[in-house]
């Protein structure tokens, strides 16, 4: 199995809990997909782009579960990255944590396979 991960805001995500379906927030849906990162990169991504940010969703998935609509595709670095083409049906999450900050602004994660 492979895990992938994405950071979603508690209201977007909430909102998705309650609809079954999760669009992405803002950027997600800027830029025609929701963003994915792996066990390696979602800490940086983390770091780059939600320094600070309370209430911030951590969403385990199965990526195998996600069939065609998921892509990697070159991003940053050089370096490939998970990128759904659609909704994600909340049904296929593995599970969820919410990330709490440190004092240096970056978020506090679990253990991740």
């Amino acid at each position: 199995m492979s895990t992938i991960y994405h950071l979603a805001q508690k209201p977007y995500w909430e909102a998705a809990e309650r609809s079954g379906l999760y669009a992405g927030g803002p950027n997600d849906v800027r830029d025609g997909f929701i963003h994915f990162s792996s066990n390696t990169e979602i800490e940086t991504s983390a770091s780059l782009y939600c320094k600070g940010m309370a209430d911030l969703i951590l969403v385990a998935v199965n990526s195998e579960k996600l069939g065609p609509i998921l892509k990697w595709e070159n991003s940053r670095d050089g370096v490939f990255f998970p990128h759904l083409y659609g909704n994600l049906d909340t049904t296929l999450v593995e599970w969820t944590k919410l990330l709490k900050v440190g004092k240096d602004g970056r978020h506090e994660f679990p253990s991740l396979d």
